[in-house]
């Protein structure tokens, strides 16, 4: 263990002079995480979303587009997969896109570990024959599937805030079929993934037992104000939190045992203070995709770097804009509220120092749990 932990902290400092280097001239690392968005077709109406409001006849990329783009020799060192929507399982050919990923795996995605898959469980039938069918076919491949279904409430609350009838059941009943899977395929991963809201901040502890009986790990964040990914903003004044909110939240992340403790620190400071403080690393190892190939480095920040359909990927990632982009990470107005709790998993072990102070912080045996718990090991493999 001694060894490891000398290796890592190692790699650490290496990664943490590299990145700050990289900023300073603009210059971007080599992606190890994607976003995809590969529909904006969604069967629910959050209250929180905009993304369903996307007319039906503006297309989506085809599976064909999604495959050209992760065939490029800029995803060679990729390490995770994030593919969400829109509900992806609307995609009747979203088997297809698993079979072309699996493909790519011996090609130009060899270092590729994981895939995550977001589903908001409505469509169960479909969900669970997908999952099955998909499964083998990436255990093959020695990849792993983290499928995480959307849970907002228990009850009455996830229907309201899903506003779709008989959401909550419906997704129990996926979540239940998803179990029996895990039992047949260890390379599937099972979460639950919450926005909180006004509505539900009352819900948060019911959630987290519901999700320690079935062994489901949780992921628990505030709603996010976007112009970029959420498409929300005309919905602030609905989602406001008040003193009163965020007092209950900050009790409940005090009290909330994680295995992304990271986050949860973050959150309580945020809450504390008023201002988020974290690093970040979108535009340098990661970024999203629409589903019409439009590129941001950075989901939460709607600036458009160019178009996958109108340029090659490559090109749209080392552009002057995108430099300038990297250049001001962490000092745009959106950093300072950026409660995404993705987004600094890919940054920690890039970042280096940052990770590198946990450790220290947190001592070498916690800190190792963590960093294996979480998958953050597989970007400093």
């Amino acid at each position: 263990m001694e060894d490891t932990v000398f290796n890592l902290a190692g790699r650490l400092f290496f990664n943490g002079l590299r990145f700050r280097y990289l900023k300073w001239r603009g210059k971007p690392g080599r992606p190890q995480a994607i976003s995809l968005e590969i529909t904006h077709d969604c069967i629910a109406r959050c209250l929180m979303c905009n993304i369903w409001k996307i007319p039906r006849d503006v297309p989506n990329l085809s599976v064909e587009d999604w495959i050209q783009l992760l065939s490029s020799d800029l995803f060679e060192d990729l390490r995770e997969l994030d593919i969400t929507g829109g509900e992806p399982f609307l995609r009747k050919d979203l088997p297809d896109l698993f079979m072309g990923i699996c493909d790519l795996k011996l090609k130009s995605l060899k270092q590729l570990k994981s895939i995550a898959l977001t589903t908001n469980g409505l469509l169960t039938d479909r969900v669970l024959n997908y999952t099955e069918g998909i499964l083998p076919q990436l255990m093959e491949k020695d990849l792993e599937l983290v499928m995480v279904c959307a849970l907002d409430g228990i009850g009455e609350t996830h229907d309201k805030i899903r506003n779709v009838k008989q959401a909550w059941p419906k997704v129990q009943e996926t979540i239940e079929g998803l179990m029996i899977l895990r039992e047949k395929f260890p390379n599937l991963h099972l979460g639950l993934k919450t926005t909180v809201l006004p509505a539900n901040i009352d819900e948060l502890d019911r959630i987290v037992d519901f999700a320690r009986q079935k062994a489901l790990f949780t992921i628990i964040s505030p709603c996010i104000i976007t112009a970029g990914r959420y498409l929300n903003t005309n919905l602030a004044d609905n989602l406001f939190f008040s003193v009163e909110d965020k007092v209950a939240m900050r009790r409940f992340y005090e009290r909330y045992e994680s295995g992304w403790s990271y986050h949860t620190a973050s959150l309580v400071h945020y809450l504390k203070e008023g201002t988020m403080k974290k690093p970040c690393s979108c535009g340098f190892n990661y970024f999203f995709v629409r589903s019409n190939g439009d590129v941001l480095m950075c989901p939460l920040i709607s600036v458009i770097h160019g178009n996958i359909k109108e340029h090659a990927v490559e090109d749209v990632f080392i552009s002057e804009r995108a430099s300038q982009f990297r250049r001001r990470i962490g000092r745009h107005s959106q950093c300072r509220e950026c409660t995404e709790p993705g987004l600094e998993r890919y940054t920690l072990p890039f970042e280096g120092f940052s990770y590198l102070f946990l450790l220290m912080k947190m001592g070498r045996k916690k800190f190792l749990q963590m960093h294996q718990l979480t998958g953050l090991s597989k970007y400093l493999n």
